[in-house]
């Protein structure tokens, strides 16, 4: 896995978080299934910590090497 491979998982896993906490907020908002809201949460929770690890990882590769163009 390089840099850009794990910025581009962290990104998927802060869009599927956010995705669940909009899901979250709209049932509680609208008062429906509110048994699904603690589902909901805690699976926002573990993407959200997802996408944490994977910007750690990013952050903990080297950047890639610049290609000089010699023109």
């Amino acid at each position: 896995m390089n840099r850009q491979q794990a910025l581009t998982e962290a990104l998927d896993a802060a869009n599927r978080a956010k995705a669940l906490a909009r899901r979250v907020e709209d049932t509680a908002f609208n008062g429906d299934s509110m048994g699904t809201i603690p589902r909901f949460a805690t699976a926002a929770e573990l993407w959200a910590d997802t996408a944490r690890a994977y910007a750690a990882i990013a952050a903990a590769l080297p950047e890639p090497k610049k290609v000089e163009s010699g023109v």
